[in-house]
């Protein structure tokens, strides 16, 4: 018997050997962001809950304001062919250029700790024209670029990148056109 729950411990073990296995999720040591903001494609994602009814055309779009945070703006075309958008704004992480923290409820709950989320670049063009962004616990992943579509090889890089940090992406959902 107690073999029997030893091998089943073991069994679990060796499930979750890729995610405590892997490379620590960092984010890029430097991040310029009056040259991250614009627009951004979605490629892929990670399923998410607040993503569930896009089917395309999804964009972030990040600007720089006065108080030094960033402005968040996504959208997405829906079945329907109808666009929806969430506003949202995001900060830096101090010390860490490659993090920030986002919220997309009103700023008067910005003072409730659980509304922002981690938002890591964890991998960067060093031109800007494409970005993959995670966060620590690798629930979350998004791989951006510049135009609509992007190269199959380069996208298979990237999902490399994400693998060796530990992502699980048999979930990903390509979101755009791969070349």
């Amino acid at each position: 018997m107690r073999s029997r729950h030893l091998f089943s411990a073991l069994l679990a073990l060796a499930a979750s050997a890729p995610a405590w296995a892997a490379a620590p999720v960092t984010s890029v040591e430097v991040l310029d962001m009056d040259r991250y903001a614009g627009q951004w494609h979605e490629i892929a994602h990670l399923p998410v809950s607040f993503q569930k009814k896009c089917v395309g055309d999804i964009t972030a779009t990040y600007s720089l304001r006065a108080d030094h945070r960033i402005s968040v703006h996504n959208a997405c075309r829906q079945a329907d062919g109808d666009r929806v958008a969430a506003d949202g704004v995001a900060r830096a992480v101090e010390g860490h250029p490659g993090r920030l923290q986002v919220r997309f409820v009103p700023d008067w709950l910005s003072w409730v700790p659980l509304v922002w989320a981690d938002y890591w670049v964890i991998a960067l063009d060093p031109g800007y024209q494409w970005a993959v962004v995670g966060e620590p616990d690798r629930k979350y992943l998004w791989i951006l670029s510049r135009s609509p579509s992007m190269d199959t090889a380069l996208f298979d890089q990237l999902k490399a990148r994400a693998e060796a940090m530990g992502y699980d992406l048999a979930p990903l959902r390509v979101m755009a056109p791969l070349d």
